[in-house]
């Protein structure tokens, strides 16, 4: 994985994660706007994220919200 590259293109809001330069032969979504692109032996090669800004955004606000939330717990 010497060669993993992010991308991102603005004006579509999408994030491009490629692991690797071989071809895609097929992909899987994994989850709604995110898709696992994998090469003919089936190993991952890029993941693509739709709407990023907004994935990312909500990411890290469920993290933030569950350590608040851890930390207020009692001991």
């Amino acid at each position: 994985m010497n060669n993993v590259r992010l991308s991102y293109f603005e004006q579509e809001d999408i994030l491009h994660l490629t692991v690797s330069e071989e071809p895609e032969a097929s992909s899987v979504e994994v989850s709604p706007n995110i898709t696992a692109e994998l090469n003919a032996q089936g190993a991952l090669i890029g993941i693509e994220i739709l709407e990023a800004s907004t994935f990312i955004r909500d990411s890290i606000l469920e993290t933030v919200q569950g350590k608040l939330l851890a930390s207020d717990r009692p001991q």
